[in-house]
């Protein structure tokens, strides 16, 4: 396997941005997922509230966050370019036991790949319920957030089904 090296350096091993300037525009989607898990207690109470704290609706709260820190992911993160997504989705799931599983789609059609804003936008979500659901525990976790798939770019990437 060909070693690769890292995009954000110069030649002098300095940070820098990449320059896009000659890539090709294509259609470009990723999807990320962020997993949460609650204490029994506060599954079960979030559940029986229909998803809500006295902070409001929390998956509908989660959705917008998670949009609004996708759009501004190079505010964010340095090097990363500023894109007017085309599409951004946030779909929140609850289904069974202390899990809640957060996914963000995203899409564009660019010069450079928007993984970085569907991973922003699942982790800002993610985050958005930890803080709407805290005063019911401090033990709620955020246990991973990873890249499913993207497309569009030089290498393509799906995760193989866990």
């Amino acid at each position: 396997m060909a070693r690769r090296a890292l995009t954000h350096l110069d030649a002098r091993n300095r940070p820098a941005m990449v320059d896009v300037g000659d890539k090709e525009v294509t259609h470009r989607s990723a999807a990320a997922e962020a997993r949460i898990r609650l204490p029994s207690a506060v599954a079960r109470a979030l559940r029986a509230s229909g998803h809500r704290t006295k902070k409001g609706p929390v998956f509908d709260t989660a959705i917008v966050a998670g949009v609004m820190a996708a759009k501004r992911t190079h505010e964010l993160i340095p090097f990363c370019h500023p894109l007017g997504l085309e599409n951004c989705q946030v779909h929140i799931e609850h289904k069974g036991g202390t899990d809640i599983i957060v996914r963000c789609e995203t899409s564009i059609h660019h010069r450079t790949g928007v993984e970085m804003e569907a991973l922003t936008g699942a982790t800002i979500a993610a985050l958005t319920i930890y803080d709407m659901c805290k005063a019911l525990s401090h033990d709620i976790e955020i246990v991973s957030v990873r890249l499913l798939a993207k497309s569009g770019g030089r290498r393509a990437f799906a995760r193989k089904a866990s």
